[in-house]
């Protein structure tokens, strides 16, 4: 099966992105189709330690085996500070600074065009849908905030019926004591008419 030059990118790509993922900075990628006789694109992944340089390594290679992509070459595996992954039209360079200075390996690309290999967002959709969460959680928390609200009014329309019962209560016991009171007045009227002056 033969590889076009936009499955050659996608590799690169590929690369790339798993060498970010393991930390490698800077992550570069050139485009040398037509340029260059031995391949069309080179990742350039620079690290900072050989565990760093092997981590990077093992991930570049595991990410495209995944994608059955087989590395056809490999270069520099016993090396601690520079190793190349070929793959027919791609070439996977993993450094670190001791390597990048004395190889000038920025030099060796720097007539090549670069190409953009970080995912860009997916445009409006999900910038719209990250928008939209903080929104939605504004609202959510708006939500019980409203809840509330009601649950006070609830409380404040609970206590007036409360001072209606104790004003019910004591409204009986007015009235129990109007007509003990008028009968105290009937008796006391009724003693005035039997202790009427005699003549």
């Amino acid at each position: 099966m033969t590889i076009s030059k936009n499955s050659f990118k996608a590799i690169a790509l590929i690369a790339a992105r798993a060498g970010d993922d393991k930390k490698a900075d800077p992550v570069k990628v050139y485009d040398l189709a037509g340029k260059s006789p031995l391949a069309d694109y080179a990742v350039l992944l620079a690290v900072e330690s050989p565990p760093q340089l092997e981590a990077v390594s093992e991930e570049v290679q595991v990410r495209l085996k995944n994608e059955a992509v087989y590395c056809l070459h490999k270069d520099g595996m016993r090396s601690k500070n520079w190793k190349v992954l070929d793959y027919g039209g791609v070439l996977v360079h993993i450094y670190d600074v001791k390597a990048e200075e004395f190889y000038s390996i920025g030099k060796v690309y720097g007539d090549y065009k670069p190409v953009e290999w970080q995912e860009k967002p997916a445009a409006s959709p999900v910038a719209n849908k990250t928008s939209a969460k903080p929104a939605a959680k504004k609202a959510a928390a708006k939500k019980p905030a409203v809840k509330r609200a009601p649950k006070k009014s609830a409380a404040k329309k609970a206590k007036p019926a409360v001072k209606k019962t104790a004003a019910k209560r004591s409204r009986p016991a007015v009235k129990k004591a109007k007509p003990a009171a008028k009968k105290n007045a009937a008796k006391k009227g009724g003693k005035k008419k039997i202790s009427r002056p005699r003549k």
